[in-house]
């Protein structure tokens, strides 16, 4: 009988665990989006290949075009919580903000700024404020409550009130992230998927991109526990329409002070 060569037969138990591995591997990948075979830019925008500087500026720039956006969530400023729900574009704004003690409405057409609160609102009025003679604080948020206010410009109040509604001011401040720049997870966010990139670790704050369509940004968690925002509606207009006489009160060079 002539030599024949030697063949190993591998028992089946360790076939069967051989074939099992790059199984697992596989599986174990697609867990952080990377399985065996599959692209996790597949389908996006691409920025997720990006650097996270290079992530920050498309965003940057896809919000310096948009022309308008939907801001809503809560912004620590000067140590006060204020939940906003505003809607912003180039030549105005319109919403509400929320504070601690109270509640109002903004409407900004180009430099006229008007705004609406309830009679609480305007009854933390001072006996400093610039009244009409003989009208009392109670008398001034009665006649002020649930009507459009327009705010003079040479009043202090303007520059605070139109911080919520200048757009460009507004994100310019809130988009900043601090310290060195990451590149974090993915997420997905209201049904987007999104690209995460943070200052410091998430110590500078922490902004969603979006990884759909154009790289807007979604969502910012600010950093020192400034809040929490969500951008939306990037780029769709909707109408400014000042409002009608009868729903107008203008009180004059100076509004009442409110403790705000």
């Amino acid at each position: 009988m002539r030599g024949s060569a030697s063949v190993t037969v591998l028992p089946s138990s360790d076939r069967a665990r051989r074939a099992v591995l790059p199984v697992a591997f596989c599986l174990g990948l697609a867990v952080v989006l990377t399985a065996c075979g599959e692209d996790p830019d597949e389908g996006t925008n691409g920025v997720g290949k990006l650097t996270a500087a290079e992530i920050d500026k498309k965003a940057r720039a896809a919000a310096g075009t948009a022309g308008a956006v939907r801001l809503s969530g809560t912004l620590v400023s000067g140590g006060e919580a204020y939940k906003l729900n505003m809607r912003l574009k180039e030549n105005g704004a319109l919403g509400s903000v929320v504070s601690k003690n109270s509640t109002f409405q903004l409407l900004r057409i180009e430099d006229a700024l008007y705004l609406k609160a309830d009679a609480g609102f305007w009854s933390h009025a001072d006996d400093k404020a610039t009244t009409a003679p003989g009208t009392s604080d109670s008398e001034a948020a009665g006649k002020l409550g649930d009507k459009y206010v327009k705010v003079p410009e040479e009043d202090p109040a303007y520059k605070q009130l139109t911080g919520f509604t200048d757009m460009n001011v507004l994100l310019g401040g809130i988009l900043s992230l601090h310290g060195e720049l990451n590149k974090g997870d993915r997420d997905r966010i209201g049904g987007v998927r999104t690209i995460k990139i943070s200052g410091s670790e998430g110590d500078g704050g922490t902004l969603d991109v979006s990884l759909e369509g154009t790289p807007y940004p979604v969502r910012l968690q600010r950093a020192g526990n400034g809040g929490t925002l969500t951008l939306a509606d990037w780029g769709k207009d909707f109408e400014l329409a000042a409002p009608s006489k009868g729903q107008t009160v203008d009180y004059g060079s100076r509004l009442p002070k409110t403790g705000e």
